[in-house]
């Protein structure tokens, strides 16, 4: 059996578990609020269940030990997303969440606040609740105008720590409610998807005509439809030119020099190589090099992403072009899109899922789908 103790304003359970007695704060001055929860604990006792009490954890040790979770199930580049997510919420409370270098992290900001938001802080995990957690999103956009899809990525990444913390770390928050899923989502716009038309594609093509390799690797990006990362990491195992009628691209995890690295989504795929894009490749001459990179830096190793995209911009601005790699991508699903494609083979070859096709191509040039409604 457990009884009730009051020590000032505060309703405390005395209760013996495993022989051992026990006195644990009900956090509630209300006796009805008080009886119920002793009920509840009667309950559990009864059937040997957890008490249903929260617990009382430190912030830092729950997001500690999430980033070490993310290390192992995801990718560095998207754990490090994740943490940038993370430290602007709680703050540096732990070694995960501190700064490596303060310099290049100042330079990356891409929009500076326009008055200081402090991080949520409390003692223990348990205690942050809805209005914390909207309080501070609602605070972000106001001063640093972020925008609907920013704003819903912080509620993303919080909801996600806290279903792991109460599934998987032993958790337990007021009546075992999420707090960041309460918090309602900003409403986000339809995408805007940028991609080129097939005249476009041909002077994107002959502005790098000069830069063979440049050409190559952009007609990769336009007639493959592959990521930014995924081209960079491409082998001469990758490319296969004796499979299928034209070849095959392969994406695929690899370890290289020690570095490990794995498709964004995990998922191998393979995409055919087009005729169009074949040529590029027939007259791609490749530097020689003891390096397996299939595209190589001028001094023969694989090519950074930001520097790679500083190239390229740099040769496209002094033609008045402004296309980047993720335009790039965005032209291969929306013209196969307006060719008539399923959504599922363009999200096969893409690597992504369905939906995220059918969200930014399905509205692409509605007049397509004029002869659709006929009946007859």
């Amino acid at each position: 059996m457990a009884c009730l103790k009051k020590r000032g304003k505060t309703y405390y359970a005395q209760y013996n578990l495993g022989g051992q007695q026990k006195r644990v704060s009900l956090h509630t001055s209300s006796l009805q609020i008080a009886k119920e929860k002793i009920r509840q604990i009667e309950s559990a006792i009864a059937r040997g269940t957890d008490i249903p009490l929260p617990t009382r954890t430190p912030v830092s040790q729950v997001v500690k030990a999430y980033v070490q979770y993310l290390n192992a199930v995801k990718t560095p580049r998207n754990v490090q997303r994740d943490i940038h997510y993370l430290r602007s919420t709680f703050g540096p409370i732990c070694t995960e969440l501190e700064l490596k270098n303060a310099k290049i992290s100042q330079k990356g900001i891409k929009r500076p606040s326009k008055e200081y938001v402090a991080p949520i802080e409390v003692n223990f995990f348990e205690q942050i609740t809805t209005a914390d957690i909207a309080g501070f999103i609602s605070a972000k956009v106001r001063s640093k105008d972020l925008s609907p899809k920013t704003a819903n990525r912080y509620r993303e990444i919080l909801t996600r720590l806290y279903n792991w913390a109460m599934e998987q770390h032993g958790i337990r928050t007021p009546d075992n409610r999420n707090p960041a899923a309460k918090v309602e989502r900003y409403k986000e716009k339809a995408p805007n998807i940028r991609f080129l038309s097939m005249e476009q594609v041909k002077e994107q093509l002959e502005v790098l005509s000069d830069t063979p390799q440049l050409q190559t690797m952009v007609a990769v990006y336009i007639y493959a439809g592959i990521r930014r990362e995924e081209a960079l990491w491409l082998t001469l195992d990758d490319i296969d030119l004796k499979a299928g009628p034209n070849g095959m691209i392969r994406i695929r995890p690899k370890t290289i020099d020690d570095e490990y690295w794995e498709p964004k989504t995990k998922v191998n795929r393979v995409v055919p190589i087009s005729k169009a894009l074949r040529g590029y490749l027939d007259q791609y001459k490749r530097a020689e090099s003891e390096s397996a990179w299939f595209f190589l830096t001028p001094k023969g190793s694989r090519w950074d992403g930001n520097n790679f995209s500083k190239a390229l911009s740099k040769v496209n601005k002094a033609k008045d072009i402004l296309w980047t790699c993720l335009d790039y991508r965005h032209t291969f699903g929306s013209q196969l899109a307006m060719k008539g494609e399923s959504l599922y083979k363009i999200s096969t070859l893409m690597g992504n899922s369905p939906e995220i096709c059918r969200k930014h191509y399905a509205a692409i040039l509605p007049e397509l789908l004029a002869d659709t409604v006929e009946f007859t």
